[in-house]
């Protein structure tokens, strides 16, 4: 099976390498800005690819011929997203446009990848059918990439949504939620952390996980994949203190409309998971149990 991953450099488009690339029955196709940053290096299975530049997605696409594209790629940094929403379109829109139109040439399989951020937070947990009403730049340039995949004319296509992704990589050019609080504790400084959103977070390899075996069965829809588990960001924080055994002392709880951020958050997401776990076989470790895989990561 032909497999092109987007976003190759980010923290899923590493788990999705890590998982692939000795699979005897997929020959992989890296892509993402830039030079490869897996710790393996790929060689000729990489390709930079800027997939806001069409001709260039169309090269790459004569030339690899894939059967599966999973779209990991996008400009996901909700705040920037508001202050730059023309960037943000290009990026998650204009460039899914792209590999829309590139896949329905080659009759590609699409997996695309989005957010519990198309909803608006006063009804979750979300199910795959539940109406979406997005706050932000961001989450309606998400539903506006969705619409893309959908009504693409492809042969066939799937839609993962998921919930803040944390893990670790090497070379990632942002941190994720659960690195930073950990961080954020060892220091032993004051921090500010939210108390009034609740989420179900999402460790990297299970969405890694997720997403091959959407590929491998051929499944189309859209799909929830997210983590078992809903807390609040404070308890997030608080957990990840526990389980790294580090003084919560300095946290201090506060409420979203106090932090002065450019874009509005949805209060209360979370997936409904039956869906993903009937149909895929889709069974995501606890958040302690992923804290676990984090910490040997880290433990190198």
């Amino acid at each position: 099976m032909r497999i092109l991953i987007t976003g190759s450099n980010g923290l899923l488009g590493q788990k999705l390498v890590a998982a692939l690339r000795n699979d005897p029955d997929v020959a992989l196709t890296a892509t993402s800005r830039g030079g490869d940053r897996s710790p393996l290096p790929l060689g000729d299975r990489y390709r930079s690819l800027d997939i806001t530049d069409a001709a260039a997605v169309d090269a790459v696409f004569d030339a690899v011929r894939p059967e599966v594209v999973i779209h990991t790629a996008a400009m996901t940094n909700v705040d920037a997203c508001e202050l730059d929403p023309e960037a943000c379109r290009l990026q998650n829109v204009t460039a899914t446009e792209h590999l829309v139109h590139a896949s329905r040439r080659h009759g590609s399989h699409v997996i695309h990848l989005s957010t519990d951020f198309i909803f608006d937070g006063t009804a979750g947990p979300y199910r795959e059918d539940d109406v979406p009403a997005p706050l932000s730049v961001y989450g309606q340039s998400k539903l506006d990439s969705e619409r893309v995949v959908r009504e693409g004319g492809l042969a066939k296509w799937a839609i993962a949504r998921t919930i803040i992704v944390y893990g670790v990589a090497p070379g990632l050019s942002r941190s994720n939620v659960v690195l930073w609080a950990k961080g954020a504790l060892e220091k032993g400084e004051p921090i500010r952390v939210v108390d009034d959103q609740w989420r179900m977070p999402t460790l990297a390899e299970d969405l890694a996980e997720g997403c091959i075996r959407i590929a491998k069965r051929g499944a189309t829809g859209i799909y929830h994949l997210s983590g078992p588990d809903g807390m609040s960001i404070l308890e997030l924080v608080h957990r990840v203190g526990r389980f790294f055994g580090l003084k919560v002392d300095g946290v201090l709880p506060v409420k979203s409309n106090t932090l002065g951020q450019p874009a509005r958050r949805p209060p209360r997401t979370g997936f409904v998971l039956d869906k993903a776990r009937r149909e895929l076989g889709y069974e995501p470790r606890g958040f302690e149990a992923g804290l676990a895989v984090v910490r040997a990561q880290l433990a190198g």
